[in-house]
């Protein structure tokens, strides 16, 4: 077939309406025409604009109760109707009733054609005036932005902090490279920002704990993001980056800022760094199978803007897909797989791949399970896109539960309190009511919200079973236990009663995925950001066994070097699941889960022995000078594998973990002869560290993830690896 861009078929495609294979057809067709794929973007915008406008309508949900009443009609209109040309018993109309209907045609037609034919004369002019309309109300709405965004410059001023940066004149412009702003010259002077929130600190503004001033009034530890459609406004004595809506206010701190006064956080990262295998054999870490970071990119890329790198989770991108790991054979949970080939972005260095694959339950087999939904109701819910999409979504999920299982709903707001008493899913009825009775308005006190929940989930203790709190917020706590610290005390505490925690995080310019991502973590679960209705349904419904039944706990990987091999390496992303080498052995030390069927995928970048390492020049030691007498601990064995990899486990009411151990050797397979998935996995990386602007890129580039993506994105019967081409196409066209 020949594909062009007035094709109808595109529309179809990109609307999903397409057979497997008549998919396939216009895919290949793509890849040869530039202009098809423009028109495709076009298409999906126009459709993802709609789809906002639509969800933006103030409709009502329909109850439950109205849902079965309109599923009753229907079932009632579907009975076989009867031939306007047949009578209910079956004998056919007579000539002279023919006659008489097509008499009655005729004289209708003969009336409606004049009208028509002037109707079809008056057209253009009808169009015409309805062009000149709309462009008056474009006009008039392009008047109200400014007005807007002029009275959003003033209310700035007024609300400026002071933060002496550099203590002298005001810096000059930043520079870009790549997608991601760079610190501009280090000139001296003071210089105003929007107001700051301290990620983790107990206080606002600067300095409170965690974050604050580093002494040097250099704010530190967060991301501040201002998030909405209004363009960002020209502030004074900002320095300003040429990607619209990034805002630099010092090297290691973004400030994300569009005009609405929004405070969207997000951890900050450091970028793992290569490590001398000679001085530092180990590299330990805890697993982590979350995907808020991809979803959360996704919606920033969907809406024209750059994420924020700190937003940019390299594990949490790649580890969104799904990879083709082979299912466990022995008693273990879960499978270990490793694979070894060039690296993409650097042809001097090896990729080592390391996939874990849990075992698959079949939904009959699920454990019955305990659910405590904790949803946070206050007035910072109300948008479409948080408690109307968690509502939705939480009907999807209970419609697919079992007589085996038991809901509770806990809701807080000013404060909280038990909406849904424990109640078994044979009566889905009344969940799903209690589901449509809920509402936003109030401040949040999440602390008290958490403790209730968690005390029904006790109360309703299944053993053996699944035991699980799901928090639905924005992660806005603003009432009662506020701080972090305490939040994740409260958290870990509750974790040791055996109920395991799953947040689904939603909202945009108040987001806090600091907190979200840390409760998590602390409450032996796993956090997702839900940023459409689609996204909701992969993680509750698709991936339903992983994501709410855990196979195994306290998962760690220790992997050790041989420097007889390997002179450097660098772990892409775990940044916050770094373990110390004595925390591997330690069973009381936390660590991430499996669940059912997941995949967990993690990739090191290794610099072969005699190849040059990148890492920054350190001064000789003053007061220590080399010497060929000095002991050394120890020394190689010439064992020609790479590395060892060992994991350690624990069964989900264990105490004690298990030790596995895989060596590994280098068969030298290049980067073209390695597998699908270790190609896919490797474009998210590169694609990542672009979006990061990571100073290991070597050769990386948009182009090149494409081509990467594009050759290994399989059978993608899901969609999600076509999904993935398109946002970095999104990423390349913002980037440049």
């Amino acid at each position: 077939m020949k594909l062009t861009p007035d094709d109808p078929k595109l529309t179809a495609y990109a609307l999903g309406e397409l057979s497997p294979s008549e998919r396939a057809a216009i895919e290949a067709e793509l890849e040869k025409s530039f202009a098809c794929q423009q028109e495709l973007e076009d298409i999906r915008g126009t459709a993802e604009l709609l789809k906002k406008n639509l969800a933006a309508e103030e409709l009502p949900d329909l109850t439950f109760a109205q849902q079965r009443k309109i599923e009753n009609q229907l079932k009632r209109s579907e009975k076989p109707s009867q031939s306007f040309w047949t009578r209910k018993w079956g004998q056919q109309v007579n000539l002279i009733e023919v006659f008489v209907v097509l008499s009655l045609v005729a004289i209708l037609a003969a009336m409606l054609l004049p009208s028509l034919a002037a109707a079809k004369r008056k057209a253009p002019r009808a169009t015409a005036m309805a062009q000149a309309r709309q462009q008056a109300i474009e006009a008039q709405m392009a008047e109200k932005d400014q007005t807007v965004a002029a009275k959003s410059v003033e209310s700035q001023k007024q609300n400026t902090t002071t933060i002496n940066l550099y203590n002298a004149a005001p810096p000059a412009p930043a520079t870009t490279s790549g997608s991601v702003l760079e610190p501009a010259p280090q000139t001296a002077g003071l210089y105003k920002t929007p107001p700051v929130t301290d990620t983790f600190g107990g206080g606002h503004g600067m300095g409170g704990s965690g974050g604050g001033n580093d002494g040097k009034g250099m704010i530190r530890n967060s991301v501040v993001g201002y998030d909405s459609a209004i363009s960002a406004p020209k502030i004074p004595n900002l320095v300003e980056s040429p990607q619209p809506g990034r805002l630099l206010i010092d090297k290691e701190r973004f400030t994300y800022y569009d005009g609405s006064g929004g405070t969207a956080t997000y951890p900050h990262l450091v970028e793992n760094s290569f490590l001398a295998a000679l001085e530092h054999p180990l590299s330990t870490f805890s697993i982590d199978v979350d995907s808020a970071s991809y979803a959360n990119v996704r919606r920033f890329l969907n809406e024209g803007r750059m994420p924020p790198p700190d937003a940019v989770r390299l594990e949490e991108m790649i580890n969104y897909f799904h990879y083709d790991y082979p299912q466990p054979r022995g008693e273990d949970p879960f499978s270990a797989n490793i694979e070894i080939a060039g690296c993409p972005w650097n042809t001097e260095h090896r990729l080592v791949r390391i996939g874990l694959k849990g075992r698959e339950i079949a939904q009959d087999k699920r454990p019955p399970s305990n659910f405590v939904f904790l949803i946070d109701v206050s007035g910072s819910m109300q948008p479409q896109e948080r408690l109307p999409l968690i509502k939705q979504a939480l009907r999807q999920l209970v419609k697919k539960m079992t007589e085996n299982d038991r809901v509770a709903i806990v809701v807080y707001a000013g404060a909280a309190g038990v909406k849904l008493e424990s109640t078994s899913c044979s009566q889905k009825e009344k969940i799903l009511e209690a589901i449509d009775e809920l509402g936003a308005g109030g401040s949040t006190a999440g602390a008290a919200g958490i403790q209730a929940a968690y005390e029904t989930a006790q109360d309703n203790f299944i053993k053996g079973g699944v035991n699980r709190v799901i928090l639905c917020t924005d992660g806005d706590f603003n009432v009662g236990v506020t701080d972090t610290g305490s939040l994740v005390r409260i958290i870990e505490e509750k974790a040791k009663t055996g109920v395991f925690l799953t947040t689904l995080g939603v909202g945009t310019d108040n987001y806090k995925d600091a907190l979200m991502q840390k409760l998590a973590d602390k409450g032996n679960g796993n956090y997702y950001y839900l940023d459409s209705l689609e996204e909701a349904q992969k993680v509750l419904i698709e991936q339903m066994n992983g994501t709410l039944v855990t196979i195994a706990k306290d998962v760690k990987i220790q992997v050790e070097f041989n420097p007889g091999q390997v002179a450097a390496y660098r772990l892409i992303g775990y940044e916050k699941r770094m373990l110390k080498k004595e925390d591997f052995n330690n069973d009381k030390k936390d660590a991430g889960e499996i669940g059912a069927g997941h995949t967990v995928t993690a990739l090191y970048e290794v610099v072969p022995v005699g190849k040059e390492v990148p890492s920054p020049k350190v001064d000789d030691l003053k007061y220590q000078q080399p010497s060929e007498e000095k002991p050394v601990r120890y020394v190689l064995t010439g064992n020609k594998e790479l590395l060892t990899l060992k994991l350690r486990y624990k069964q989900p009411d264990g105490d004690t973990s298990r030790l596995l151990t895989f060596p590994v050797t280098d068969s030298g397979r290049s980067f073209e002869r390695a597998s699908t998935d270790f190609k896919f996995a490797a474009s998210v990386a590169e694609f990542g560290m672009l979006l990061r602007n990571s100073e290991y890129l070597g050769d990386a580039s948009y182009g090149n993830v494409l081509e990467l993506a594009q050759s290994a994105k399989g059978s993608d019967t899901e969609g999600y690896r076509s999904e993935f081409i398109t946002l970095v196409r999104k990423a390349r066209n913002l980037a440049y």
